[in-house]
């Protein structure tokens, strides 16, 4: 009698084929048994881990508090990790007591100490992960663990450590971002970097200044955006330098900054920044004349409403309108300049600050203008169109720039 091997081989090359047919089944029947197994331990470990969180919840201040010794858990692997998890997700909806409240859980507990060993010795994503749980517990011990994980060859690693520095927010964490770039230049995307500079540097906008003067390129200007965001009034003198910068970051990063100095100190620099050849250099400096509320800022506000950009011309409505004591004069000057942009901007901005019918019981009672007058004010007011024979025609130029705040 012929074995199965025998008749086989007398099929000859259709052998191999249903060789290979047998070999796909018995595969894939494998690859589906370990989807199902799989599966299963899944299903099973989060089941697991569901009622454990709940039982945990359920004794959550007991645990924080130290009245269950911190031995019953943190020898176990799994319990430590739920804790951990539950802490540093508390760390984010909690105000400032229940803050100071989880962070002394975390270091009486050791976590935090872990954590930094974890960040200095780990490689790869075990490090990473280490790197970002130090940074959600905000602690100041863990910043040179992070500012030493900046210099690390891997891209994933460095903003890790970047973005666990920016959530300290301290000037520590400042020093060491400012003194990393220094050194090894940009080496990291520039929104991540800014963002955590602006929020580490709020405190001590100071520190920035040596660094905006001596970085170069790119670095120059993500510093000078963030001197911007975090200048104070008492650093009016030291932005006064970066007015008349070659670079175009600067000069908008100078005229947002120059809004929250003293008007007096302020005032000059913002009007000769209104100039400006880059339109969000000028819309910056806009902004903040209008942030000033000085009456003398209105004919450079008026030239706003001229401007190329619509952006402009928007925020130079915003802070002509602010001037509720003298709505009517500043109306007849807008008007009086026969730009219908500018007149749309600033009925827009108008009607944006609900003050039309103020405008308007404004025009009807004011004694310095004729009947006349104020029949043609109330008429441009209703229509927001100026006469016809008297308009200039000027057609919009815009920059060739993007829309930039």
């Amino acid at each position: 009698m012929e074995s199965i091997f025998e008749k086989l081989w007398r099929l000859g090359p259709a052998a191999f084929v249903l060789k290979a047919i047998i070999g796909a089944i018995v595969a894939d029947g494998l690859l589906l048994a370990f989807i199902f197994l799989r599966r299963t331990y899944r299903k099973r470990f989060f089941a697991k881990r569901d009622a454990r969180v709940f039982e945990l919840r359920r004794q959550w201040d007991a645990l924080i508090s130290g009245k269950i010794p911190y031995e019953t858990w943190r020898r176990k692997t799994f319990d430590r990790r739920i804790i951990e998890a539950m802490a540093l997700d508390a760390f984010e909806a909690a105000g400032p007591e229940e803050s100071a409240r989880l962070l002394k859980f975390m270091r009486t507990s050791g976590l935090i100490e872990k954590r930094i060993f974890e960040a200095q010795h780990l490689k790869s994503w075990r490090r990473m992960r280490a790197l970002v749980a130090l940074g959600r517990t905000r602690a100041p011990e863990g910043v040179p663990a992070l500012a030493e994980a900046l210099r690390d060859r891997h891209l994933e690693i460095r903003l890790a450590a970047l973005r666990g520095l920016g959530r300290t927010a301290c000037p520590q964490a400042a020093e060491e971002i400012l003194a990393w770039v220094g050194e090894a230049g940009l080496s990291v995307p520039a929104l991540p970097l800014q963002s955590a500079l602006i929020q580490c540097c709020a405190e001590r906008p100071q520190l920035l200044l040596p660094f905006v003067k001596q970085a170069e390129g790119p670095l120059r200007e993500i510093l000078g955006r963030v001197l911007g965001e975090v200048a104070t009034p008492a650093m009016g003198l030291e932005l006064l330098q970066f007015v008349g910068d070659e670079r175009e970051e600067l000069r908008a990063a100078a005229a947002r900054a120059m809004s929250q100095t003293d008007t007096g100190l302020a005032f000059d620099a913002l009007t000769e920044l209104a100039g400006d050849r880059t339109w969000f250099v000028r819309l910056r400096a806009i902004i903040g004349v209008g942030r000033l509320a000085d009456p003398r800022a209105i004919p450079t506000l008026l030239k706003g409403l001229t401007d190329s950009n619509r952006l402009v011309r928007l925020r130079a409505a915003e802070g002509l309108v602010q001037f509720r004591a003298v709505m009517v004069p500043v109306f007849q000057q807008v008007v009086q300049l026969r730009d219908r942009y500018g007149l749309h901007a600033y009925l827009t901005a108008l009607e944006n600050a609900d003050l039309r019918g103020k405008l308007e019981a404004q025009i009807q009672s004011s004694t310095r203008a004729v009947d006349e007058e104020r029949s043609a004010l109330q008429k441009v007011l209703q229509t927001g169109a100026l006469p016809a024979e008297e308009t200039s025609g000027r057609e919009e130029v815009p920059d060739p720039a993007g829309l930039r705040p």
